[in-house]
């Protein structure tokens, strides 16, 4: 006999769910009705009116979901009427009461609790003006149901609403990363080529060499944006495509991002101090994207020659300081003012990862952002590289 693969039962949904539940409540009252026959009772006072209460209690179930107070409220009408003409309790009473779950599942709660109370209302009612053995006791123990139907189903409401907050949270970060992603992919290779674009314009006639050299800047520049593009949007695409062969951005690459910058005009120099650590991807490419925004800012804003990274393995965390020589406070473009918002996206950065960041003029001119990314990960020192 072959196993049972659970994977291929699955329990019915949605409308066909409905559809099992009102043929099964329609059987099970059948069976009741016949038991009562059989023993010689008279099940109904009015058997055609009780039947079709009994089909249109049960097909009112199809369109709970289109229109679940009405078809809740019909549902009571309807099985409180089927009551009143036949002897036969119980089964019925199941369709109303799905029917108020899913009313407080919805999150209509006021309507649910309506919904509820008019149940126990009418069944007390019943048992005082009726013979019914129906006892004070079954009221009370029918109302605590009905309480904990309607509380499952707020509970049902509160969970996914919260599930779908959840989600919406996470759709907005994601967004926020990959725009943030392709501003720092971008816009460091994109300006980089606008100074070389203007150095190349301002020396064409004088020096045609140096407008050559230049050009060739700006196609290596243009290539590695390419490369770079594609591969952001290659994630983001998740397909099947070759796996980029270039190496990740990080401080692997920090030497790169130095002769780049060296193009436009800047003389950078890296300096390194600590026992170097195997940092976590995150941090790695925050690191990165934070040298890189900042010698982006330096060329094209701070009118100096020379800048320093600093890059400091502590004990706890990376301490990352960039420095220029430039016009100090006039080195950065305020945000909003036909600018990015490299230094805020930066701050981001360096906060998503429990970091900070920081940046100013520095008291004898000049320009400074000073970062501080801890450690995600705990890796052993190992023999420092010298950049």
């Amino acid at each position: 006999m072959p196993p049972f693969d659970h994977t291929r039962f699955r329990l019915p949904r949605g409308v066909r769910a409905d559809a099992v539940l009102a043929v099964g409540v329609f059987v099970l009252v059948a069976l009741a009705e016949g038991q009562q026959l059989g023993r010689g009772g008279n099940s109904t006072s009015s058997p055609a009116a009780s039947w079709f209460l009994v089909t249109a209690v049960c097909g009112a179930l199809l369109l709970r979901r289109r229109y679940p107070v009405a078809v809740g409220w019909f549902t009571v009408a309807g099985t409180g009427a089927y009551h009143v003409l036949s002897a036969v309790d119980g089964p019925l009473v199941l369709v109303p009461v799905v029917a108020l779950y899913a009313i407080a599942a919805r999150g209509r709660t006021q309507a649910a609790v309506a919904m509820a109370a008019a149940m126990v209302i009418g069944v007390g009612a019943g048992t005082l003006v009726t013979t019914s053995d129906v006892t004070g006791t079954a009221v009370f123990m029918l109302t605590g149901w009905l309480v904990a139907v309607v509380a499952l189903g707020v509970a049902r409401h509160g969970r996914v609403a919260y599930a779908e907050e959840q989600a919406r949270l996470r759709t907005a970060e994601e967004r926020l990363r990959i725009a943030r992603e392709v501003h720092d992919v971008v816009g460091h290779n994109i300006s980089m080529i606008n100074v070389q674009a203007g150095a190349a314009l301002h020396r064409l006639k004088k020096d045609p060499a140096q407008a050559e050299e230049a050009l060739g800047a700006i196609k290596a520049a243009s290539r590695e944006t390419l490369r770079e593009l594609r591969a952001t949007l290659g994630v983001l695409r998740q397909v099947d495509e070759e796996a980029p062969t270039a190496p990740a951005p990080g401080l692997a690459r920090v030497e790169e991002l130095a002769a780049s910058a060296g193009l436009s005009g800047l003389r950078v120099r890296i300096e390194r101090t600590g026992a170097e650590r195997s940092l976590s991807a995150p941090v790695d490419l925050a690191a990165y994207r934070i040298v890189q925004e900042s010698l982006t800012n330096a060329a094209r804003h701070s009118g100096g020659g020379d800048v320093t990274v600093r890059l400091g393995y502590g004990e706890e965390g990376l301490a990352l300081a960039i420095e220029d020589d430039g016009r100090g406070a006039a080195a950065v473009r305020p945000a909003g003012a036909g600018g990015g918002s490299g230094i805020a996206g930066m701050a981001e950065r360096a906060r998503a990862l429990g970091g900070e960041l920081t940046a100013g003029p520095r008291a004898e001119g000049g320009f400074v952002v000073r970062a501080r990314l801890p450690y995600a990960v705990t890796a052993e020192p190992r023999e420092r590289r010298d950049g």
